[in-house]
């Protein structure tokens, strides 16, 4: 007779989250490492399967839902934070994730999500940041550079761009991470560290469209030019960086500065000294500016990691004082309050 077994006792693995669908993105997509990662770090979660929730909204990141063996939904354009807030507050105990693009996320979808970030809702928002509109063959995007010539742009982009990062920081979301496509192991523990995170946590993942917009961030992954251009932020250490890690960061006031470290005049002891739990968010900011500015190196890693109470805990704890106050409500009376009349 086989023993019974739970499916809390069966060891997961990757493959266990592949589904039986091709994925559909283009040979060489930056899509794929996201995707490969995740499937790596959803078993070492300690979430059942069953609990899982992909949602997404419209884009090459969008088909994500496809492609994970769990529930999912994919929606329509820009709502895939709102749809995701829906499902986490109905059923709390659903790890409730969400896979959008640049493009999804910060244009027709940029109020939801802000919002959700400001709200504190307990999911995860992956948004895959190619800085151009992929799916629709190749117009600029809310996170473009100025200046970009696109098909919807042949003279040059007058827009100023999103910086996600510094979007997310400054509507209050509690984790704050960035990482890069082509750095597997990094992004894993980005995704595994948000995966743990009981409020709104986002990642930016920088990633190659190889097919419209490639090379946007070569400077960021080529061998020979990343670690000049690079920071990786690790909670508790100095700001260090460089091929031979000969180069730091200081804050001089609210001023950002690299320094040689070859220089006697500076040492370890002068760096910026990153905390990923500060309480207050301006150094956090100050960290999501570096991309804008010329001869500072590109963060990547946790830029903010605090704990508050979320918005789905503070809802249901408020209808349980209520009804224990007032008692279960009811809706034909609710209906028929008031100022309420009959046409005849």
């Amino acid at each position: 007779m086989a023993e019974n077994i739970t499916t809390d006792e069966i060891a997961l693995k990757p493959k266990d989250f592949s589904s039986s669908q091709d994925v559909r993105w283009c040979p060489g997509c930056g899509d794929y490492s996201i995707l490969a990662q995740i499937q790596r770090v959803s078993p070492e979660i300690g979430v059942k399967k069953e609990n899982y929730v992909w949602i997404s909204g419209i884009g090459c990141s969008s088909r994500f839902p496809y492609y994970m063996d769990t529930y999912g939904m994919h929606g329509i354009h820009g709502r895939a934070a709102a749809i995701a807030t829906g499902v986490k507050i109905q059923n709390p105990e659903l790890s409730v994730w969400v896979a959008t693009g640049d493009g999804d996320a910060l244009s027709i979808g940029g109020n939801h999500f802000i919002h959700a970030c400001r709200r504190n809702i307990g999911i995860k928002i992956i948004l895959f940041n190619n800085r151009i509109y992929g799916l629709t063959k190749g117009q600029y995007s809310p996170t473009s550079e100025k200046g970009k010539i696109t098909k919807s742009s042949p003279y040059g982009s007058i827009d100023y761009p999103f910086n996600p990062t510094a979007l997310a920081i400054g509507s209050d979301a509690t984790f704050v991470a960035r990482s890069i496509d082509r750095d597997p192991k990094h992004l894993k523990e980005m995704i595994s560290r948000a995966g743990s995170h009981a409020g709104t946590a986002f990642i930016e993942v920088y990633q190659n469209c190889n097919i419209f917009n490639d090379g946007a961030f070569s400077p960021l992954t080529d061998k020979n030019t990343k670690a000049d251009n690079v920071l990786v932020l690790e909670n508790n250490k100095p700001m260090v960086f460089g091929k031979e890690n000969d180069k730091g960061v200081i804050l001089d006031g609210f001023t950002p500065r690299v320094v040689d470290l070859t220089d006697s005049k500076y040492s370890l002891d002068d760096l910026w000294v990153h905390n990923e739990h500060d309480i207050h968010a301006s150094r956090a900011h100050i960290l999501s500016q570096f991309p804008e500015f010329e001869g500072l190196p590109t963060p990547i890693g946790i830029f903010r990691h605090i704990d508050k109470p979320t918005y789905e805990h503070d809802l249901h704890q408020q209808l349980k004082d209520v009804i224990a106050k007032e008692g279960e409500g009811n809706l034909k009376d609710l209906l028929f309050s008031g100022n309420t009349w009959e046409v005849n």
